[in-house]
Formats: structure tokens, C-alpha cells, sequence
């Protein structure tokens, strides 16, 4: 590959890097696998990058190789033996002034939206981040129609999980 287009990808990638780490906060559970899943959707879009024809944004292009990544990686990993993940206990000395009801929030939050199926998991994701249908249609590869009327079911599908 020509230096032009390293650098390219590489100033792309530094730009919009905090995409590739939602996705995997979304899709891991601590940072060892947070880690090997950003690695591996870096690689991804490294290898995919000279076919990046510039249809969209490079960001709508990113969010679609990072999901289809680790949503591939996430269905295989749904095959081995569940392991107990050590990030679930944590130690933490609170400061008298320290208020974690938005941390508490987030897991919560979290906790319900890893309880969805891949696609409801990458809406929910789209959504979140203030993408429109139409990106989030484009995004997923369904249409805008499917993705309001997927994105109204997930809403209550989280309603219920997170209000029994």
C-alpha cells in the first residue's frame, strides 16, 4: 500500500477512533477482550480501507466494519464456554463528594442492551449516538422504514428488560 493512503487511513482512523471503542465497550465485557476486538476491527478496516470508495462518510463506513466485525466475532464467540468475567467485581475507594448514580446508570443501561440480539444491540448503539435513520438504514443495510419501526420495537423490548 502507497504511503499516501497509510496516511490517510492512519489520520482517519485517529479522527474516529472513539467509534471503534464504543462498539467494543458494546460487544466485550472486560479490556482484554476490549483490546483483541479493537485490534482486530483495526484490522478490518485496514484491509478494507483501499476498496473505501468515499459513497459515505468515512464514519458511516467505520460504524459498518466495526459491527459487522464484532458482531461476527461475537457469534463466534457464543460457541465456547462462558467464563466468569472478572470486571464484574470491582474495588473502588469512594471519595466522600463522589456520586456514581451516571456510572450506575450506564451499566444499567449496558446490562439491558447486551441482553438484545446483534442487530437490536447495533440500532440501539446508532441510535445512541445521534445518528438519523437514513445513516443508521445505511449503516446496517436495511431500510429506513425497517430501521423506525426495529428501533420502536427495541424501545420496548428495553422498557420491559429494565422495568419487569
Amino acid at each position: 500500500m502507497n504511503k499516501e493512503l497509510e496516511h490517510s487511513f492512519v489520520e482517519q482512523l485517529k479522527e474516529h477512533q472513539n467509534i471503534v471503542h464504543k462498539v467494543c465497550r458494546l460487544y466485550t465485557n472486560n479490556q482484554d477482550a476490549h483490546n483483541d476486538l479493537f485490534q482486530e476491527i483495526t484490522i478490518q478496516l485496514w484491509r478494507a480501507y483501499p476498496k473505501f470508495r468515499g459513497d459515505s462518510k468515512f464514519s458511516t463506513w467505520m460504524y459498518r466494519v466495526g459491527l459487522n466485525t464484532a458482531i461476527t466475532l461475537y457469534r463466534k464467540s457464543k460457541r465456547r464456554v462462558q467464563t466468569t468475567d472478572f470486571d464484574a467485581i470491582q474495588f473502588r475507594i469512594k471519595a466522600e463528594e463522589y456520586d456514581d448514580t451516571e456510572e450506575q446508570q450506564l451499566k444499567l443501561m449496558y446490562r439491558a442492551v447486551k441482553q438484545l440480539n446483534d442487530i437490536e444491540k447495533a440500532l440501539v448503539f446508532l441510535y445512541l449516538e445521534d445518528k438519523d435513520y437514513r445513516e443508521i438504514s445505511a449503516t446496517l443495510g436495511i431500510s429506513e422504514v425497517n430501521a423506525r419501526v426495529k428501533m420502536n420495537r427495541v424501545k420496548k423490548k428495553l422498557k420491559t428488560i429494565l422495568n419487569p
